[in-house]
């Protein structure tokens, strides 16, 4: 394997145009794909020296691209990365993975039976605050997590495709599951649709894990001010991310008991230095050197099938009113039955 691994993107959307943009800086892009003139346009001012053809077949037949990184609509995840797969490719693909529970687990066997890497783009996981938390974590610096919350708020672009829920929380639900270290047994989610019928404009994600801890998500995009807040509470200290404000604060504050009564102890909080890496950037990297290296990705398939495990449980409860949903991660085809009925609501889940 050459240093570093030349790579194809297939969507040059808005979301697409940067990560073409960073491979160029790193030197790995070789080729863009994209069926729209405008997005072609894009990729020829981004990438003048790469490659820029509107079929995907180009990329298939050519043996000197090792990987590729998926920017399409959702609803073409699967049909690609199992094209890409067939094609000897390696393969990176935006969240979600899928739509479909079943499919993103078909593309983890398929992905490990012919030996490729198979990634998913939750971003926040390769932010260097969300990194230096889990550090901070795992050093035993907070003690026995308790719960956390996270609020991701805007009066921001109003979807009519899909809801807040699939739009804003994937990147949330990935990062509690990084920090807690193991997944849900039980979501509830409840919310409202004020704007467009049956597509929820705010929406509550409660998640209860084995051991006890809790956790919230609050999303919305139907809010007075803008809001990216990660909350940690643990049984020594606790801590906070503002990435609005870009600070991450550690606070020396827990609840101690005396004479039979718990009593706060309040402490100063000291802000936690965690350096400048730009999330895509570390995360495109991720990539190349797993591709390199034949290392299993930070944010690997099977992640990405919990974190849509997780999402369509949510959306089940949110549809019936905020009834709870067990999560059996060990189930395959646990959400299948009520796709449909997903679809019928309105939910096109696309990045």
């Amino acid at each position: 394997m050459k240093s570093t691994p030349s790579v194809a993107v297939l969507g040059c959307g808005g979301w697409g145009r940067n990560i073409v943009r960073t491979l160029g800086k790193i030197g790995a892009l070789s080729a863009v794909v994209d069926p729209s003139e405008a997005g072609r346009a894009a990729a020829a001012q981004l990438a003048p020296s790469s490659r820029v053809c509107d079929d995907p077949q180009a990329v298939w037949n050519d043996r000197s691209i090792d990987a590729v990184m998926i920017a399409t609509p959702a609803e073409t995840h699967y049909e690609q990365a199992c094209r890409a797969i067939e094609a000897g490719k390696d393969v990176f693909v935006e969240k979600p993975l899928t739509i479909d529970v079943g499919q993103s687990r078909d593309l983890v066997r398929r992905a490990t039976a012919a030996g490729r890497i198979l990634m998913v783009g939750h971003l926040l996981e390769y932010h260097p605050a969300i990194l230096k938390l889990k550090a901070l974590i795992d050093a035993g610096e907070l003690g026995k997590i308790r719960y956390v919350i996270s609020n991701r708020l805007n009066l921001g672009k109003i979807r009519t495709e899909e809801n807040a829920l699939w739009s804003f929380a994937p990147h949330d639900i990935a990062v509690i599951l990084r920090l807690v270290g193991s997944s849900p047994i039980e979501v509830v989610a409840t919310g409202g649709s004020y704007v467009s019928a049956n597509i929820a404009d705010v929406t509550v994600t409660q998640l209860l894990f084995a051991d006890g801890v809790r956790s919230h998500v609050f999303v919305s995009w139907l809010h007075p001010f803008k809001e990216q807040k990660l909350v940690v509470v643990g049984s020594k200290k606790m801590a906070s991310f503002d990435d609005v404000a870009k600070k991450l604060v550690l606070y020396d504050q827990r609840v101690d008991w005396q004479q039979g009564q718990p009593v706060p102890v309040r402490g100063e909080g000291i802000e936690v230095e965690y350096g400048s890496t730009e999330p895509l950037m570390a995360e495109c990297e991720h990539f190349l050197m797993c591709v390199r290296t034949r290392s299993t990705p930070r944010t690997d398939g099977l992640s990405g099938v919990r974190v849509l495990q997780i999402l369509h449980g949510a959306q089940q409860s949110l549809m019936r009113n905020g009834q709870p949903t067990a999560i059996r991660l060990d189930e395959p085809g646990l959400f299948e039955p009520y796709m449909m009925e997903v679809k019928s609501t309105g939910v096109v889940h696309a990045r």
